[in-house]
């Protein structure tokens, strides 16, 4: 053997041995296992598979044949409208996932999933469907809880702690996208502590592991096999997985489902505010040192913070002794404490600091996101339109200045039919369908004519001080 070959064999060898000298430790630290047979194995019984039933509006099949501007035309030569044929209530099938928490039996899934079902089954790893109840939902989270008669013993998934998770790290979704059950699909953490604007509790977790349509509300495990994240939403512009899938973190799963499952309701606190970030302009604006804070925007009419004198141009820098960075952070904090519990604000307003106690109240999700009835309304069913609206407060109407009519946008559902029109939370709906909008009712009246005539329904909205239409249909 040359000395040449000698030289490069032992070279050779000796990166070899400082590859693995350096990879070991590496792998040991990141817990990482060879393949994921053993936790699929292990953890793929505690997930199920959920169907529902729930009764949607019918449909005449004739009259979606009948061209655009054929009624009208008709109407205009014979003077009488097409007549419209009576149809049937009929029932929809939807499906998701869902993981099983309790040897009692009770489910995690996602509220969209379980939205107005009138009949709810489980399917667990044999196949065999069974009925399910549902304890508790909550629509600001996107969580429910459901309970099945344990057939036995039952394969338990444990949670993990999303806090400890960092971008990179490897993430495994099993559920049943399209209904095909028992689907595995692994990536890594790409991202922390997503806004995705669905709601004021947003806090993804951002991965890229494959979550298509019927994933909803199935499991996000970590390389452990403990759940730290709930599928909830994916960003698509085709409606299928490109690689951008959020899940609800554990932090916050864990805590909801805890409470649905002990009182089958989840009670926070609220202020009645609207709220604004502060940037590095605004801070030296109100004579800041940084842009540290939440912005009072406007004030709810008869809320909490009217009550304690709160008012539009306030800056909350504390809450309760807690330093609050952001809107954001000020929303957490408020959702953690109990209604009716007294708090203190640490706010500047005109360039002095001053505190303000407040009693917390409580604001009702359900029942802004419930099913319009004839009168008054608090607001649209978010299994219909995928929204929740609200009256515009006195405040933020002077300061749109909108003289009149309009409604306020609460909550956009992720992949809902008002998300998918662009519709955006705080967007105020002025029109829908050539008609003012006064109340929430109005939006699900204009609604249902639209449906009627298949055609889209036409908004005007307000973004700000800027108008704008989109069309939503579905």
């Amino acid at each position: 053997m040359t000395n040449y070959h000698f030289v490069r064999r032992l070279l050779l060898s000796a990166a070899f041995a400082t590859t693995l000298t350096l990879s070991a430790p590496f792998a040991t630290a990141q817990d990482t296992p060879a393949d994921f047979t053993g936790i699929v194995a292990e953890m793929s019984p505690a997930v199920v598979a959920i169907t529902t039933r729930r009764v949607v509006e019918g449909q005449d099949e004739m009259a979606e044949m009948i061209p655009p501007g054929l009624r009208e035309r008709f109407e205009e030569r014979f003077g009488q409208a097409l007549p419209d044929r009576e149809t049937q209530p009929r029932q929809a099938q939807a499906q998701g996932s869902g993981f099983l928490i309790s040897d009692e039996g009770h489910i995690v899934t996602n509220h969209h999933v379980i939205a107005d079902a009138t009949d709810i089954q489980v399917r667990l790893e044999d196949g065999a469907p069974r009925p399910a109840t549902l304890v508790g939902s909550d629509p600001a989270t996107d969580l429910a809880v459901l309970q099945i008669e344990a057939p036995g013993e039952l394969t338990i998934a444990e949670w993990g702690d999303s806090e400890a998770m960092q971008p990179g790290a490897l993430t495994i979704a099993i559920g049943s996208p399209f209904g095909l059950g028992g689907t595995v699909t692994v990536g890594v953490l790409s991202a922390l502590s997503r806004d995705i604007r669905s709601g004021p509790y947003d806090d993804y977790l951002q991965t890229d592991a494959s979550i298509n349509r019927g994933n909803s509300g199935g499991p996000l495990f970590n390389a452990r096999g403990e759940v730290i994240g709930v599928n909830t939403a994916i960003f698509s512009p085709t409606g299928v997985n490109v690689g951008i899938g959020f899940a609800v973190p554990s932090r916050t799963a864990r805590l909801v489902v805890d409470e649905l499952v002990e009182t089958g309701e989840v009670r926070r606190g609220f202020i009645g505010v609207r709220m604004q970030p502060l940037t590095e302009e605004l801070a030296r604006a109100f004579g800041l040192d940084a842009p540290r804070g939440a912005i009072v925007a406007g004030v709810e009419p008869g809320g909490p913070a009217e009550n304690a004198g709160l008012r539009a141009g306030d800056v909350v820098l504390d809450f309760d002794g807690e330093e609050i960075a952001d809107p954001r952070a000020l929303s957490f904090a408020v959702a953690e404490r109990d209604p009716g519990e007294e708090v203190v604000l640490a706010i500047q307003r005109e360039g002095d600091r001053r505190e303000v106690e407040l009693t917390l109240g409580s604001r009702d999700f359900t029942q802004a996101a419930a099913a319009p009835e004839p009168g008054p309304t608090p607001g649209v069913e978010e299994g219909r339109l995928g929204v929740a609206l609200s009256p515009l407060p006195g405040t933020l109407r002077d300061e749109l200045e909108i003289a009149e009519g309009g409604v306020m946008v609460q909550r956009v559902q992720p992949q809902g039919i008002a998300a998918e029109a662009g519709l955006m939370q705080n967007d105020v709906i002025l029109e829908a369908g050539g008609r003012s909008i006064i109340e929430p009712g109005d939006v699900a009246a204009a609604w249902d004519e639209a449906r009627g005539e298949d055609r889209p329904l036409l908004m005007r909205i307000q973004r700000g001080n800027a108008t704008l239409f989109l069309a939503m249909e579905g």
